[in-house]
């Protein structure tokens, strides 16, 4: 499902520039062959449809298709509908356009549940697409405005879908399509399993199965904070840094920045911090023992977070460094991090970024310090002390 307006912007991949008159006499030609045909449909209907408008242009090689677009169009029986069109042909092209339509029901699909019923397990690929989020878009559907997105729920047709192939009682697959973070709470709680497979490339497919199948164990990790809804977000003119991003977050979100699961289990031992205290210049260097407890050979994403005890101006945490090891079964192996300079700064009120005297508390795991009470990493702490304090340039 696509959330284009009714007043759908098109442009040619390869736009020559055109005389006043000449354009002028392209947009009326689209409008005038596009608006007939809606008045025709509308005449004894009162309905929502989906409209696609395709447009070509006529070329010495032939007909030449570029890009179609999908909107949402409400019709009422008797009242004629505009669509408006705006287009530049191509270098020596002649426009042409098309226009097909389906009525609009985003009730979940009986052929869709009746295969639900037949599988032995139900694989679902909902989300969202870049056609709904971005910047400066001609989108207004429920859940996102003009390319932003006033809700981070899962769109509303795309759940009933999960529920209705849910309610077969068929193990369920969720995988998530989608640019940026998604409140899935009903998924998680009543699907067997959850793939993020964000916008991928043409081997998207290929790489879920393949991870679905076992033969691929999965060692990703999230890149943003899942929050459960958007009362988790601070007001958006509201500019201080409370609650803002894993950093500042005081509550229990859905999925943790950080966060990310394989077919096997992994342990942390044994911490060392090379000095219990540095001066403002000086390095520090902090391992951990990564074994692998589970059944098969994986990645693992190593994570090390610091906490400045006692500082205000301070972050509550801070992902400062991580590494990405591969550990066969029964496996383990000694992570090591060194840091200086930046690395053990914090930036104040004033902007100004310094190195500050005070305990540093360092977390070695598969996930930040924490992560929720339902997603919390397994990992090990250690603590060190800085002597003296440094101001860093910008």
């Amino acid at each position: 499902m696509s959330g284009e307006s009714p007043l759908s912007m098109m442009r040619s991949a390869t736009p020559r520039r055109k005389r006043p008159a000449e354009t002028r006499r392209s947009r009326l030609w689209l409008s005038v062959a596009l608006v007939a045909v809606l008045i025709i449909l509308a005449i004894g209907l009162s309905w929502g449809w989906y409209l696609a408008a395709s447009i070509a242009d006529r070329t010495l090689a032939g007909w030449v298709e570029r890009e179609a677009k999908l909107g949402r169009v409400h019709l009422e029986a008797g009242k004629p509908a505009a669509l408006r069109v705006e287009y530049s042909p191509g270098e020596n092209g002649e426009p042409a356009a098309k226009l097909v339509w389906s009525k609009v029901d985003l009730k979940p699909q009986p052929a869709a549940v009746e295969a639900a019923k037949g599988a032995d397990v139900v694989v679902a690929v909902v989300g969202i697409t870049s056609e709904l989020e971005g910047e400066e878009m001609q989108v207004s559907e429920e859940g996102f405005k003009g390319g932003d997105r006033t809700s981070i729920a899962l769109p509303k047709p795309e759940e009933d879908l999960l529920q209705a192939v849910a309610a077969t009682g068929k193990p369920l697959v969720v995988v998530l399509t989608n640019g940026s973070a998604l409140g899935v709470n009903w998924a998680n709680e009543h699907s067997n399993a959850i793939i993020d497979a964000w916008y991928p490339g043409e081997e998207g497919g290929a790489a879920v199965a393949e991870t679905l199948s076992g033969s691929n164990n999965p060692g990703g990790r999230l890149p943003v904070t899942f929050y459960k809804d958007v009362s988790q977000l601070p007001p958006f003119e509201d500019y201080s840094m409370a609650n803002r991003t894993y950093r500042y977050f005081t509550g229990d979100p859905l999925y943790p920045f950080g966060y990310g699961l394989s077919y096997t289990t992994f342990q942390y031992t044994n911490p060392q911090v090379s000095s219990e205290s540095i001066a403002g210049d000086g390095e520090v260097r902090i391992s951990a023992k990564v074994t692998n407890r589970g059944a098969v050979e994986s990645d693992e994403v190593v994570q090390l977070y610091l906490t400045h005890e006692g500082v205000a101006s301070s972050s509550l945490k801070e992902l400062r460094d991580f590494q990405r090891i591969h550990l066969a079964r029964g496996q383990s192996k000694v992570v090591t991090f060194s840091l200086r300079d930046r690395d053990l700064s914090i930036v104040n009120t004033e902007g100004k970024r310094l190195i500050v005297i005070g305990t540093i508390k360092a977390w070695i795991g598969g996930g930040q310090p924490g992560g929720g009470n339902q997603h919390a990493s397994d990992g090990v702490s250690t603590q060190f002390k800085i002597t003296s304090e440094r101001t860093l340039p910008d």
